[in-house]
């Protein structure tokens, strides 16, 4: 499975931005498909996951209830919906994607494919 992201740029505090992540070489409708992301000087962070049936998205602390993670498995792609954007958001963003137990799904070794990241930088 190769993974393309897209739709990072620079925005300003409160706004919102939409990622999203194409899919190629095969349908990932079978795998667990989340977000990362990595700030400069810290490790890749769990964002957002959502499990192959698709029900009960997971989200990591600092983004629940401003982000939504969505896949549209007709076109085979993942989306992020990042809103009321906070400087602290800033980050490269990954999408990725793999064959994940729940026990391990906000580890970023436990997924198999990675995208090429995209920057976003939310400016205060």
């Amino acid at each position: 499975v190769q993974l393309q992201a897209s739709g990072g740029g620079l925005v300003q505090a409160g706004d919102s931005l939409r990622l999203s992540c194409a899919a190629s070489g095969r349908t990932f409708s079978d795998y667990t498909v989340g977000w990362f992301r990595q700030a400069p000087g810290k490790a890749r962070g769990f964002v957002a996951a959502m499990r192959p049936t698709n029900s009960n998205p997971y989200y990591g602390d600092s983004v629940k209830g401003r982000f939504t993670i969505s896949r549209d498995r007709s076109k085979n792609t993942l989306s992020l919906q990042m809103n009321s954007l906070e400087p602290e958001d800033t980050a490269v963003y990954y999408c990725t994607a793999g064959r994940v137990i729940l026990s391990t799904l906000r580890r970023s070794e436990a997924y198999n494919y990675w995208g090429q990241g995209t920057q976003v930088t939310v400016s205060s």
